[in-house]
């Protein structure tokens, strides 16, 4: 089942690279004069190589800033800058500067193609005046351990920054502007992807006070002040086509655990919530009587609340609670990662667990639910073989989960 678990892994990966759906979508574009790409997110090396082969001569030049080991080499008339994620960093302001640096160069007549992917919240940044660095890193330090939705932490987001939100369209007022995005939000709220760069804000005050008291932030008055006056950016002239969702990711895995023999069924495509909760969830459905061999597949984007001093990510500890619900349980294994390759802080794309997980733990002294209070799920599915290592996979869709039973 491993085997089985990998091949579809790894197919599935494949299927959900972005280069054909960027160039599906460049085809349908009038690109005039000169090109101008900036590529932002955790795909952004292989969106601006396909962007760079499709446009050949007709490029001008290229911006790629994608996160720490997620490029994949220099590129022709490109520079490329790797920043911080999911808290941004020096590179951040950096990117951001010189990629507002670059879109300012297209002319009447020219082209300025953006290239988005979801990480782009916090590979470029630049504070809203009155504000520093060290503001939005403390305000996305709390906003990650109290286990707010990505949604919740945009909204954020969006108001303490000067590119966020549409401000990014302030330097984009010459040269016509398309932007073909790869969506990493649940349902596709086109807004919220990278947060808004090319989108105005639609959140209201009311949503920050809601976002503010539900996880009881502790913050600076300056912080406070620029989060409840931010105005919204309207004047925005830029056509958006979003290219890519989970909804791909879920597809492609039913597609090739058919393959393989399994009846799937998607549970859902905008799976939420606590990621340890939603691990037992799916994990319980082993239960269920269709026939087998099934595959019941759910994509989405879950959270972890931090309340240890381990190390993880939300799909390791989905799949290490899903561990104790299936423990010696015959031909049941459980699968869960990131598309783009890493999961939380950590180096692993995600877990995989079946019936001998949970006692092989108890074999060397470790315990499931202590693993999960600790939130140490990375260092206890090292020690049984339960880390899925992909390295960068070049696309960024969410998360997938996908439970066989034989």
């Amino acid at each position: 089942m491993r085997e089985d678990a990998y091949k579809i892994i790894k197919e599935t990966l494949a299927d959900c690279l972005p280069d054909k759906a960027v160039r599906d979508a460049l085809e349908k574009l009038q690109l005039s004069g000169r090109v101008y790409v900036a590529a932002i997110g955790k795909a952004a090396w292989v969106m601006a190589k396909t962007a760079a082969d499709f446009l050949g001569n007709r490029l001008e030049k290229g911006i790629i800033i994608t996160k720490y080991d997620h490029s994949r080499g220099a590129l022709d008339k490109f520079e490329i800058i790797e920043a911080g994620h999911p808290t941004p960093d020096e590179n951040s302001i950096l990117g951001a500067k010189r990629a507002m640096e670059l879109v300012k160069e297209g002319k009447e007549g020219d082209t300025v193609l953006l290239l988005l992917s979801g990480g782009g919240s916090s590979l470029v940044e630049l504070p809203m005046p009155g504000l520093t660095l060290s503001d939005i890193q403390e305000v996305t330090k709390q906003l990650l351990f109290c286990g707010a939705g990505i949604t919740e932490i945009n909204v954020l987001r969006k108001k303490l920054s000067a590119m966020k939100g549409g401000k990014f369209a302030a330097y984009l007022k010459a040269a016509k502007v398309y932007s073909i995005i790869l969506s990493d939000i649940i349902g596709d709220n086109d807004d919220m992807i990278a947060s808004g760069l090319t989108y105005p804000d639609e959140s209201t005050v009311n949503e920050v006070k809601k976002i503010i008291n539900k996880y009881h932030l502790s913050l600076d008055r300056r912080v406070e002040k620029v989060l409840l006056s931010s105005q919204p950016c309207r004047d925005i002239n830029i056509e958006n086509h979003v290219v890519g969702s989970v909804k791909d990711l879920c597809y492609a895995a039913a597609v090739h655990a058919r393959e393989l023999g399994y009846s799937t069924h998607i549970l859902t495509t905008s799976m939420q919530g606590e990621a340890r909760e939603a691990g037992r969830w799916i994990a319980s459905m082993y239960k269920e009587a269709y026939p087998r061999p099934f595959a019941l597949i759910a994509g989405g984007e879950t959270v972890v609340k931090v309340t240890g001093r381990g190390m993880g990510g939300r799909n390791q500890e989905l799949a290490l609670s899903a561990a104790g619900v299936i423990k010696d349980q015959k031909n049941v294994l459980l699968f869960s990662l990131g598309s783009d390759g890493t999961d939380g802080p950590t180096d692993a794309a995600g877990g995989i667990v079946d019936g001998c997980t949970a006692g092989k733990l108890e074999a060397v002294g470790m315990d499931v639910e202590e693993i999960l209070q600790e939130n140490d799920s990375y260092h206890a599915l090292q020690k049984v073989d339960g880390l899925i290592m992909t390295g960068a996979t070049g696309t960024n869709i969410n998360d997938v989960t996908v439970l066989l039973c034989k």
